[in-house]
């Protein structure tokens, strides 16, 4: 049998990707990426194939999901395999399965860990790690969901901050942006009437995290849905009880107004 190595590429271009999942994807007989989980802004395919010294296939989500990941699978049975995913392999995708697959046929596996959001926004924002609640996916208004909104009620309910992933279709052209997300979010807000996002609710936007040029702009939602926050791709934050210096980190690196120390508790 032969052996299946899953390599995070990271968040922003091929640089991404560590020294070691360099050196595994070169020692690679076959490579295989996806770009359907999120989007690398600046990756380049052919720059990649430049350093990794050989070609990459380019794999879809009906690949993936409806056949199962047959032909990655295959080729990992009869020689070493890369599959190289954006951000960290397993967080926020779905290939948990594939692997598991992997290891019931008898093909061994192992993880090459690349940037993710969910730790690079956190670093970003300065915000506490560890006061975070859990994270949701806000969908595209044709798959209109609720979640989004109890998600956050719950986490700020016991002071928590809530990251909120934004719903991409890479294969479309599709990304759902901060703007988008908070008129659905205030939409939902007319109908609970729970004041957890109205105009005046404080939030943290982010773009592009883990290039060279990040933004981050933290203020009420009202400013936000007014700011320019450029190419995909986006997420947001919600901020539930702040430590002094975590609303210190917002005002100095996000423009968060002054008054967000008011909401030291």
């Amino acid at each position: 049998m032969g052996e299946l190595v899953f390599i995070g590429l990271g968040l922003h271009d091929e640089k991404g990707l560590s020294l070691r999942g360099l050196e595994q994807a070169k020692t690679s007989d076959q490579l295989f990426v996806e770009f359907y989980t999120n989007v690398l802004p600046n990756f380049s395919l052919e720059e990649f194939e430049k350093m990794v010294e050989k070609r990459v296939y380019v794999v879809s989500r009906n690949d993936l999901e409806e056949s199962d990941g047959e032909k990655i699978l295959e080729a990992a049975e009869i020689g070493k395999v890369a599959f190289l995913v954006p951000g960290d392999p397993f967080v926020a995708t779905t290939h948990i399965a594939l692997r598991v697959e992997a290891e019931k046929r008898g093909i061994s596996t192992r993880v090459i860990h690349g940037p993710s959001i969910i730790s690079a926004i956190i670093s970003l924002s300065g915000l506490h790690n560890y006061k975070f609640g859990k994270t949701v996916t806000i969908p595209f208004p044709d798959n209109r969901s609720e979640t989004p909104y109890e998600v956050i009620t719950q986490n700020k309910n016991l002071g928590l901050h809530t990251l909120c992933l934004l719903d991409i279709r890479t294969e479309e052209g599709h990304y759902l942006t901060i703007r988008k997300s908070l008129e659905l979010l205030l939409e939902i807000e007319k109908k609970r009437k729970g004041s957890i996002v109205t105009p005046n609710t404080i939030a943290v936007g982010a773009s592009r995290v883990g290039s060279q040029n990040p933004v981050l702009k933290a203020g009420s939602v009202k400013q936000l849905l007014n700011y320019d926050f450029g190419m995909p791709p986006h997420s947001l934050l919600f901020p539930g009880t702040l430590h002094f210096m975590e609303a210190e980190a917002l005002i100095v690196f996000g423009g968060a107004p002054e008054e967000l120390r008011g909401m030291i508790k």
